[in-house]
């Protein structure tokens, strides 16, 4: 038996909390894997906690003080998956997923490929795809990253194919990964978590696979990380240092960790967003 931990979190989104777990359960899933749902409620105010609980008994609800965000939420339903000491593998889900019915023989496809092709069980990330059939999250391989980096987002194949960046919408870590890389860095709130994840992983020799097909729905909701120049300078700087913007120290440690040689670049491309962002629409524009 293969004991599945599946990590979700969620703040007052109720419904496509709820749509997201009916999907799992009406899923094909394997009589050889037993499944435990870990679910943190980060201070919801529209009833979540108690919705869950009366229609989904068999998942396990942990508090969070309100303030956890998406990357501190997930970190939180690891660590208490952790303490049990008896998963093979995690499962990490956005709430805003649904999930295809045959989504899991897609990752049960890539573990066996990755076996093969390195002799160790890995991260698997599922593609998601929007209404309009365009891919929205998953897998991205690195084309060029030292002054300028250069991210390919892949389109699933019928096979599983090595990348480098991962959306965490739909990913599995196996639980050597984790003895081995640790979870989500604390350094992180809400995002860059994942890609930060992932390429640590790949530092260190773990295999990293797009799954074959497609994993789930879900739409792209990222919008820009920084404001138009309709908003007063200091709030745009504000928002650049919010964690729903870019939250600029944790990114400028992320391409410090990992992009050194980017960072100067970063540096300014940065700041020129923040302070004439109709400049950088206008380059950026330009250069498409």
């Amino acid at each position: 038996m293969k004991y599945i931990a599946v990590l979700i979190t969620c703040h007052n989104r109720l419904e496509k909390t709820k749509a997201c777990l009916k999907s799992f359960y009406s899923c094909i899933l394997p009589e050889s894997c037993a499944f435990e749902i870990f679910l943190v409620d980060d201070g919801s105010t529209d009833g979540t906690s108690e919705v869950i609980k009366n229609e989904f008994k068999e998942v396990s609800i942990i508090q969070g003080n309100g303030n956890l965000f998406w990357t501190g939420g997930m970190r939180l339903a690891w660590q208490a998956a952790i303490k049990r000491q008896t998963f093979d593998a995690f499962l990490l889900l956005n709430d805003d997923v649904i999930l295809d019915y045959n989504f899991f023989s897609k990752f049960i496809e890539t573990e066996l490929f990755s076996l093969k092709a390195t002799n160790k069980m890995g991260i698997y990330v599922g593609s998601t795809i929007d209404s309009f059939g365009n891919i929205s999250y998953g897998g991205h391989r690195l084309k060029n990253y030292h002054f300028y980096i250069n991210i390919e987002k892949l389109l699933p194949s019928n096979i599983p194919q090595s990348c480098h960046l991962t959306n965490a919408n739909i990913l599995w870590v196996s639980h050597n990964v984790v003895e081995e890389i640790g979870i989500f860095d604390q350094k992180f709130r809400h995002a860059i978590a994942d890609y930060d994840y992932s390429l640590r992983a790949v530092k260190k020799g773990v295999p990293v696979y797009l799954t074959p097909g497609v994993c789930g729905y879900c739409t792209d909701d990222h919008g820009k990380n920084w404001e138009t120049a309709k908003m007063p300078i200091m709030k745009r700087i504000e928002y650049l240092k919010s964690p729903k913007g870019l939250e600029y120290k944790e990114y400028m440690f992320y391409i410090r960790r990992h992009f050194p040689l980017y960072l100067p670049y970063s540096f300014i491309m940065i700041w020129l967003k923040t302070f004439f962002p109709q400049l950088w629409d206008r380059t950026k524009k330009n250069l498409q």
